[in-house]
């Protein structure tokens, strides 16, 4: 499998370059496996407050972990990237998760510059297949105009995740930390329309090559998807794995992300598992820059990251 590292600058980050700014880099990353080729693209990133990852875990145990990891502690924000991956195999050009738009923060929303920069505009793109229904990851399928972004697509979910976001009533389900997710979901999938998703169930071949693999705990109908090239399987993990350090060597701590701590963890250690005994390349949705590489059985349950070319 071939790797390449690629940084795009547009003029306006080659001024700020000049400058002596940090310039933005849009297309993170590509693998080229035969006729496939995956490009893992900037959306931006997402300001946090630490706990909203970090409160559930032993503390502790968690400051020692992050400081291995040179960390100076327990952070009281983090600032984790928005990795979109964008499959195109000469027939379709499929995105996993559109980002965030320009509804959530913004510190993303950039995914429309990124596509541009490798040279996909919203109308090449034949499907959209999402992992789950935050707004990081759904936000961006409509446009400022409330029209579809990605207008000549197919858009793909599983149906328990479409129907938790689609439901009224999970706004008042919810909490009230996460119910500006909620309303913002409904108004996107109400604009688009029902008839404008095609839905799913269990672990099935969404698309020829493309396994939709049951992730929940992070949201109720949360998916991976396994992408299958000459090379072995990509796994497109959204956030099932958020983090390269706790949720690795961790597997089994809860995560605040999650809106269902108990399957959440319980998810992260069996697809971890499922990684290291397929001898799959991932690619996580929040894992730093470029997002991509493999996982390393440490112990019983316990892994490492290893970043792609390291």
């Amino acid at each position: 499998m071939k790797f390449s590292r690629r940084h795009f600058l547009t003029a306006a980050g080659a001024a700020a370059l000049s400058a002596g700014l940090p310039a933005r880099v849009w297309s993170l990353a590509t693998l080229e496996s035969g006729a496939v080729r995956i490009d893992s693209l900037s959306d931006g990133h997402l300001t946090l407050p630490g706990s909203f990852i970090f409160g559930p875990a032993p503390q502790a145990e968690l400051e020692a972990l992050l400081k291995a990891h040179g960390m100076p502690g327990i952070p009281d924000t983090i600032t984790p990237p928005c990795n979109v991956t964008l499959l195109r195999d000469g027939a379709r050009t499929v995105l996993f998760d559109t980002g965030s738009g320009s509804g959530f923060q913004n510190t993303a929303g950039e995914l429309p510059d990124a596509l541009d920069e490798v040279g996909v505009a919203p109308e090449d793109v034949t499907h959209v297949v999402f992992t789950h229904g935050h707004p990081d990851h759904l936000w961006g399928v409509i446009d400022d105009l409330d029209e579809p972004t990605f207008y000549e697509a197919e858009h793909l979910m599983n149906r328990t995740e479409f129907d938790y976001w689609s439901d009224p009533e999970t706004v008042n389900r919810i909490g009230e930390a996460r119910a500006s997710f909620a309303a913002g979901a409904l108004r996107r999938l109400q604009t688009m329309g029902a008839d404008a998703f095609t839905l799913f169930e269990g672990e099935t071949e969404v698309l020829p090559g493309v396994l939709a693999i049951p992730t929940h705990g992070h949201s109720p109908g949360h998916t991976s998807f396994a992408i299958a090239t000459d090379g072995g399987q990509i796994l497109v993990t959204g956030d099932a794995i958020t983090n390269s350090h706790m949720a690795f060597e961790r597997p089994e701590w809860h995560s605040g992300s999650d809106q269902d701590l108990e399957a959440g963890a319980a998810t992260r250690v069996r697809l971890l598992d499922r990684i290291v005994a397929e001898d799959m390349t991932l690619i996580g949705y929040h894992i730093e820059h470029p997002g991509i590489g493999r996982a390393e059985r440490t112990g019983k349950n316990r892994y490492r990251f290893v970043p792609l070319g390291g």
